[in-house]
């Protein structure tokens, strides 16, 4: 992961995490509504590793959020 980009991925990390949790979600649930596994809901949680735009997109449908609503701290 570039160190310039650190900051947004935590960002977009604790909004992940935020919307999970206030739909009662586990990472499992949102991992399967996305069709990736619980792991990589965690690296993205924790901001542990990069992902593809598309998982991210798929991330976002699934809780029902707009990507701007990701980068918003």
């Amino acid at each position: 992961m570039k160190v310039e980009f650190k900051k947004h991925y935590e960002i977009i990390g604790n909004n992940v995490r935020k919307f999970r949790k206030e739909l009662g979600w586990s990472q499992e649930e949102l991992a399967q509504r996305c069709s990736v596994n619980a792991a990589k809901i965690s690296r993205i949680e924790n901001a542990r590793s990069d992902y593809m735009h598309s998982t991210l997109l798929e991330v976002c449908r699934a809780l029902g959020k707009e990507l701007v609503e990701m980068i918003k701290e």
